[in-house]
């Protein structure tokens, strides 16, 4: 059973997870646009994992007793530079979740509830591999800088990423 307080929290996180698929989804929307598909791929997949973590969470607080509670949600940020300042800007934005999913199994902590802690622990897992994810993109990126080849080899290479549903990675 969670306490209302661990509810809430995780409601907040639910409601983050799924700003943070539309964060995606604009900017897939402007990969899209730009014609590089691989890294519109990249973006669509990042924008399935962050529906199922949603949902993840969603199904946690169903099964604890706790009740969902839906809020409204922000515009995400359409306007990009370029594709390095799309991938500045994802993991900056998982900076942001790591944050708040350390916040969440903090409260978890406090309140002893070990199957929180549990629960959770495969969202701080998952974050370390988002931000490294993003970061080596980034590098990637910074390499090649204006070089319209080495773009369109990242692209090639993002494109071969595919979504794994987590009841697969578990």
């Amino acid at each position: 059973m969670l306490t209302p307080k661990l509810v809430s929290a995780i409601n907040d996180q639910i409601q983050f997870e799924y700003y943070s698929a539309f964060i995606y989804k604009a900017m897939q929307a402007y990969f899209e646009a730009e014609d590089l598909p691989g890294m519109a791929n990249w973006m669509n997949i990042q924008f399935q994992e962050e529906m199922s973590h949603a949902e993840k969470m969603f199904q946690f607080v169903c099964e604890t007793g706790g009740r969902v509670l839906l809020q409204s949600m922000e515009t995400p940020h359409n306007d990009y530079n370029s594709p390095l300042h799309i991938f500045e800007e994802a993991l900056r934005h998982e900076q942001i979740v790591t944050a708040r999913i350390n916040d969440l199994m903090d409260l978890a902590q406090q309140e002893k509830n070990h199957a929180a802690q549990i629960f959770l622990q495969w969202f701080v897992t998952e974050q370390v591999e988002e931000e490294a994810n993003a970061s080596h993109i980034i590098a990637k990126l910074k390499r090649v800088q204006e070089d319209g080849r080495g773009l369109m080899m990242i692209d090639q290479e993002l494109a071969k990423r595919v979504f794994v549903p987590i009841a697969a990675e578990a």
